[in-house]
């Protein structure tokens, strides 16, 4: 059941997010730490716009943990820009999910980054994907 690029759900879903000046820093820039919140805004988007939004997956019982975070800086953005967060499944394992996000300003390049996800029960131990939300990231389709 793993699923590499090239095999996946290759299709981006872009977000578009206009950067607040709580956003930025004291030199004006977005702060580094804050990419990590756009990155789940735009996996929010992305599984709202397959057909399951995260909050039907949280009725059902289940949530997704981030285990681990890659990151890579290439520009900024400030105060009022907006950024578009290109979001897409690139693994999907039986337990976990890997997202793999680009963050653009105006076309250029402004971080790429992953977050990897480990499915868990209300009770906090890891399970299975369930089924019908495995099938929407393995294939793209939407509901």
């Amino acid at each position: 059941m793993n699923e590499k690029a090239g095999h996946g759900d290759l299709a981006f879903v872009e977000t578009p997010i206009r950067v607040r000046y709580a956003d930025t820093d004291q030199m004006g820039v977005v702060y580094y730490g804050n990419y990590p919140a756009f990155f789940e805004v735009g996996r929010s988007e992305y599984m709202r716009q397959k057909g399951y939004p995260y909050r039907d997956v949280e009725e059902m019982g289940y949530y997704f943990v981030v285990v681990g975070l890659e990151a890579k800086y290439y520009g900024n953005a400030t105060y009022d820009d907006i950024v578009i967060v290109k979001t897409r499944v690139t693994e999907v394992k039986s337990r976990g999910i890997t997202f793999h996000y680009v963050v653009t300003r105006d076309g250029t390049l402004v971080v790429e980054g992953s977050t990897k996800h480990i499915c868990v029960n209300s009770d906090k131990k890891p399970v299975t994907i369930p089924q019908k939300v495995i099938e929407i990231f393995r294939d793209g389709r939407t509901a």
